[in-house]
């Protein structure tokens, strides 16, 4: 079985803000993207895994991590995953960077 690879784009590179996040829309899946201090650009589930959730789309960027801005969660932007002492794994979706187009792929 031959598996196949979308990349669909999301955005122009130099349009986004260091340490801001950004809501795209994806068919039903609501994505939070964010770019890093260092340029990464990272894609991640828009909702807080916390039970009454939070949109991490407007949560406050440190370094490689967004902090929920309901429950100040700290979730990880390279794997999801909320770290101690709270718990919890949010998406996290592959981004590719080419002439200044931002693409997810799925």
């Amino acid at each position: 079985m031959i598996e196949t690879i979308t990349r669909i784009p999301v955005a122009h590179y130099s349009n986004l803000q260091e340490r801001a996040g950004y809501s795209i829309k994806i068919d039903d899946k609501e994505i939070a993207l964010f770019k890093t201090s260092n340029g990464e650009v990272y894609a991640l589930e828009n909702r807080s895994p916390h039970p009454k959730g939070g949109v991490l789309s407007e949560g406050l960027v440190s370094g490689l991590y967004v902090y929920c801005p309901l429950y100040d969660w700290k979730i990880s932007l390279a794997d999801g995953k909320v770290q101690a002492p709270d718990q919890g794994q949010v998406q996290t979706f592959q981004v590719e960077v080419k002439d200044d187009i931002v693409f997810i792929v799925l």
